[in-house]
């Protein structure tokens, strides 16, 4: 008996690899690489979408590099807002459901206080209104539809804050590292375990229903809080070959001395209760994934 077929984008990508891997019990992945599907290409993922007939969509592919957006607009605009809105599009008229992962920096940082899913949204930059331009472009296509939210995503995998500091500790005495910035840390597995945990229930012989009340934006992201400095301390005390390391003081530093193309927003902390209602998973407190993650 052949098994549902789900249509993966940014395969190769953090969130998208450990998708890869959560999601190949429930069915057969098809993750075309960027030669064989770029999001760039509408025409070239109708294509894509169509060839693969999918009985699921999860678009983990984007443009992610934050300050790198900055000076190509359009590039990440055709990526974070087009491709899902393509690809929704697609879904829709096929009648099969749709996963899209969004970004807390469609928020501007001004809250204060968890964003909960319908706080009004105020991107501070390229990245979070072309995010904010795939979620609405996911909704408009009118099909079923989950749309995470997820925080500060970081793996074993690819660039990201783990990673670096892990590799600067082995290189430098000090590390400066911006402190009025506060978000939840997201290990990519826990996202990817998290989604195929949630989309289970789902799950019917030819492949997954979700009910139109189900469909709309959900916060999935680790519990608790930090600033960038704080998880930085966390990162090089959790690290298993603390050894190595040549860093004695990581110093906390405001945003205002560490410039960058792209504003952030200082406080992006996602409540995560309608998710943990609606479907019954949480994630770990972001102090325990990572001690999974470098475990």
């Amino acid at each position: 008996m052949s098994r549902p077929r789900i249509l993966l984008t940014g395969g190769t990508g953090q969130v998208g690899w450990e998708l890869a891997r959560a999601l190949a019990p429930v069915g057969e992945v098809l993750a075309p690489g960027r030669a064989a599907l770029d999001l760039a290409d509408a025409d070239g993922v109708r294509r894509a979408f169509r060839d693969a007939a999918p009985a699921l969509v999860v678009n983990a592919g984007a443009h992610t590099a934050v300050d790198r957006a900055e000076g190509e607009p359009e590039l990440a605009r055709a990526l974070n807002a087009v491709a899902p809105g393509v690809l929704a599009g697609e879904a829709a008229r096929a009648g099969v459901p749709m996963v899209h992962f969004s970004t807390d920096y469609v928020f501007d940082g001004s809250k204060g206080a968890p964003y909960v899913e319908d706080d009004p949204t105020r991107p501070l930059g390229v990245y979070g209104r072309t995010k904010r331009e795939g979620e609405e472009a996911v909704a408009a296509a009118g099909g079923a539809h989950l749309v995470f939210r997820t925080s500060w995503v970081y793996g074993t995998r690819g660039h990201n804050f783990m990673l670096t500091m892990l590799r600067l500790a082995r290189e430098r005495e000090e590390l400066r590292v911006v402190s009025d910035q506060v978000g939840a840390p997201t290990w990519s597995r826990m996202l990817a375990e998290a989604t195929a945990a949630i989309l289970a229930p789902f799950r019917t012989g030819a492949g997954w229903t979700i009910p139109p009340e189900k469909s709309g934006i959900y916060h999935l992201a680790a519990r608790g809080e930090t600033s960038w400095h704080g998880f930085a301390e966390a990162i090089l005390a959790a690290d298993p070959a603390r050894q190595e390391q040549r860093c004695r003081r990581v110093v906390a530093i405001p945003s205002e001395e560490y410039p960058t193309p792209a504003p952030r927003p200082r406080y992006s902390v996602l409540a995560t209760g309608r998710a943990e209602r609606a479907f019954g998973v949480a994630l770990p407190e972001w102090r325990e994934q990572l001690a999974l993650c470098l475990g």
